[in-house]
C-alpha cells in the first residue's frame, strides 16, 4: 500500500513543484536547474561511492561486519537514482541521502527495526568441510592446519620402458 501511495504521490508532487517553480522563474531556468542538479548529483554520487567502496574493502580486510558500508553503498545508489530522476522533490531526497549524517541516521533507524539471526564470516575455527575419500583437515591449537591424507607409493619407470599412453614421455 505504501509503495502504491509513493508511486502516486511523488509524480503529483513533482508536477506541482514544476508548475510553481516554472511560474516563478520561467521555463529555461527551471530546466537548467534540473540539468544542473543531475550533473552535480552524478559527481557527488561518484565521490561518495568511492568512499563507501573504500569502507567496504576495509571491512572485508579487517573481517568486520560489512553491513553498514553495504547499506551506505545502497543508499548512495538510491540517491543517484533519485538525482537522475527529473524533479525537485526527488532531488531534495537524493541530496539528503548523499550526506553521511543522514545516511548514518537512516542506517540506525533501519538497523533497530531489523533483527539479524546469525552473522558469520568464514568457517568457525576447527571446522572444515570433510570430503569423503579426500582426507580431512583439522585445526590443532597453536599448530596451524594439519592435513590428513592417503598416499600410494609408485615405483619409478625403468629407463627402457615406454610411457603408459596416459601422459607424454620425456622428450
Amino acid at each position: 500500500m505504501y509503495l502504491f501511495l509513493a508511486f502516486l504521490m511523488v509524480p503529483l508532487i513533482e508536477i506541482g513543484l514544476f508548475i510553481q517553480v516554472g511560474g516563478a522563474i520561467g521555463l529555461w531556468p527551471t530546466l537548467a536547474i534540473v540539468v544542473l542538479t543531475a550533473v552535480l548529483g552524478t559527481s557527488l554520487v561518484r565521490s561518495q561511492g568511492r568512499l563507501a567502496l573504500g569502507q567496504m574493502r576495509n571491512s572485508f580486510q579487517t573481517l568486520s561486519d560489512p553491513a553498514e558500508p553495504l547499506a551506505h553503498g545502497a543508499m548512495i545508489l538510491f540517491a543517484g537514482a533519485l538525482l537522475l530522476t527529473p524533479g525537485f522533490f526527488t532531488d531534495a531526497f537524493g541530496f539528503a541521502l548523499l550526506m553521511p549524517p543522514v545516511r548514518i541516521a537512516v542506517y540506525r533507524y533501519i538497523s533497530k527495526r531489523v533483527t539479524v539471526a546469525q552473522f558469520q564470516m568464514g568457517s568457525a575455527p576447527g571446522q572444515r568441510p570433510d570430503y569423503p575419500g579426500r582426507g580431512q583437515t583439522t585445526q590443532a591449537p597453536g599448530r596451524g592446519d594439519i592435513i590428513d591424507g592417503d598416499f600410494e607409493e609408485v615405483t619409478p619407470r625403468k629407463p627402457n620402458q615406454k610411457p603408459s599412453g596416459w601422459v607424454e614421455g620425456p622428450k
